[in-house]
Formats: C-alpha cells, structure tokens, sequence
C-alpha cells in the first residue's frame, strides 16, 4: 500500500510539473503560433486580392460597371456573364486548344525530362558533362532571342496554325532536365545494383524502380509546364494568326476593344476566371505532390 502510495504521489507530482511547464510555455508558443496564422492570413488575403475582385467584376452587369467598379461592392449580382461565355462556340474552341496545347506540351516535358534526367544521372556516355553544361545554358538564352529564327523555320516546314507548331518550341526544357537529373541522383545507386543482380534491364530498372520514385519532382515539372503553356501568350500570338486556333489566352485578348474597361469589363472578368478553373484544379487534385517535392529536399532523415 505505501508504495502504491508513493507510485501515485510521484505521478501526481509528474503531473503537476507537465501542468506548469505546459502554463509556463505554452502561453508564448501560442501568442508566436497565431501571430504567425494571422499574418499568413493576411498575405494570403493580399495575394488572393487580385483574382477575387476579378471573380467579383465577374459577377456584375457592364451597365452597372460602366457607373464604376465600386458597384461590385453592393447588390445586385448576376451570372450574365457566364451565361453569354456559354452561348459562345469560339471560346469552348479556345479552351480546347489550350487543354490540348497545354497537355500534349506537359507529357512531352515529363517523358524527355525523365529520360534525360535518368541518363546524366546513372549513365555513362562520352562528352557527358559538356553536354549536361551545354543543356544548362539554355535556361540563359530568353525565347525573345531565338523568336524570328523559330518564325522562319516554322514557316518553312509550315508550322504555323497547327497543334505541333504551338507544342514543339515547349519541349525545350533544360530545368526540366536539370531537376530530374538532381531527383534521380539524389536515389541510392544500391536499388539499381540490386535490380541488376535481377537480370533487370536499364529501361525496366527506369521505368518499374526508379520512375515511381520520382513522383513528387514529375508532378512539380508537370503543373509547372501546364501553368506556363496555359498561360503563354507570346508565342501563340505570333504562330496562331487563323481564329480557329487561337488558345484562350490570345482569344482573350482579342475579344478586347478599346472600350473593354467601360463596356465589356464584366464579361471580360468572367472569361478570365473561366480559364483559370482548370488552373485551379490541376493544384487542387496535386497540391499534395507539390508540398512533398517542395520539402522533401528539406527535411532528411
């Protein structure tokens, strides 16, 4: 009895001590902890600005906006906007265009990326470093400088106004080749000495072992690619010149007049909230391969 006495006597004293370091410390985490929420909310808020007071333009009548844009502040609202986005067939077109642009240009990035990375990461082959620094000076060159020798060699092969034309210039991706090459080097060379002591093949020890490692750096490079074909204005501008063809960035800005701001700026905004959904999906559906890529690189075991 006296030692279950002291046991509980001890135990009780345990706990009181927990309660007082649990009083004595947990005030200042707490103070930090919601100091820090609330300004992450608040930066949030001011990122968000811009798109929310798009998405609340969308949602009023360009009379309405034609008085000033401070009548989005007060009722009424209406879907309009959207209504008149569905009646058109040339921006379903244009969104058509862009998923297949986009998404055509993502897998080609994800395949020759990952082939790429593979083969400077775990082959040997001649002149390797040169033409891993040769592939790296890429990201130096600015589209703008090579822009008239594309033009003319498009229009030579006659590329222009076509799914290819608008695909192939995007296939250049040297940080593409660059992040799967650090990816696959960063994965132990044990897993492909253990897969060749298997008769495994080089491509069968790529595409069942060291492929799906990778998951987190292809979805990173995948959403990447697509944010940046999706929302690519320059080059679609200049090798899209027939409507039909057109992406939804280029439709956009050519349904704009010099009246836009005063007459059109409702439906404006709603077509530009209409071709960000898709954009916002894709980080909805893979915001958990993001997180993990983006810390994975931080946190080592």
């Amino acid at each position: 009895m006296s030692q279950a006495k002291i046991m509980n006597s001890g135990l009780q004293i345990s706990a009181s001590d927990t309660e007082k370091q649990l009083v004595t410390h947990n005030p200042g985490v707490t103070k930090t902890s919601r100091a820090v929420l609330i300004f992450t909310v608040l930066l949030s808020l001011l990122m968000l600005a811009p798109f929310l007071w798009t998405l609340g333009l969308s949602f009023k009548s360009n009379q309405e906006l034609m008085m000033g844009t401070e009548t989005v502040f007060r009722f009424p609202y209406t879907l309009k906007n959207y209504l008149n986005i569905m009646e058109s067939s040339a921006v379903f077109g244009w969104l058509k265009n862009s998923l297949i642009v986009s998404g055509c240009m993502t897998l080609g990035v994800l395949a020759l990326s990952s082939l790429t990375g593979y083969a400077f990461a775990r082959l040997e082959f001649p002149f390797k470093r040169m033409l891993f620094v040769v592939i790296l000076m890429g990201l130096a060159v600015p589209e703008q400088a090579v822009i008239i020798a594309r033009h003319q060699l498009f229009s030579e092969f006659g590329l222009h106004n076509t799914y290819l034309g608008l695909i192939l210039p995007g296939l250049s991706a040297p940080f593409g080749v660059f992040l799967m090459t650090q990816f696959f080097k960063a994965i132990p060379k044990e897993i492909d000495e253990a897969a060749l002591l298997d008769n495994a093949s080089r491509f069968k020890i790529f595409w069942k072992v060291l492929l799906p490692l990778t998951l987190p750096a292809q979805a990173t490079l995948g959403i990447l690619t697509f944010l940046t074909s999706w929302n690519d204005y320059f080059w679609p501008l200049i090798s899209a010149t027939q409507k039909e063809m057109f992406t939804l960035t280029v439709g956009i800005a050519s349904s704009q007049s010099n009246f836009a701001q005063s007459e059109g700026l409702g439906f404006l905004s709603s077509q530009a909230i209409f071709s960000a959904i898709p954009i916002i999906l894709v980080y909805i559906f893979f915001q958990k391969h993001i997180v993990t890529a983006v810390s994975g690189g931080a946190v080592k075991q």
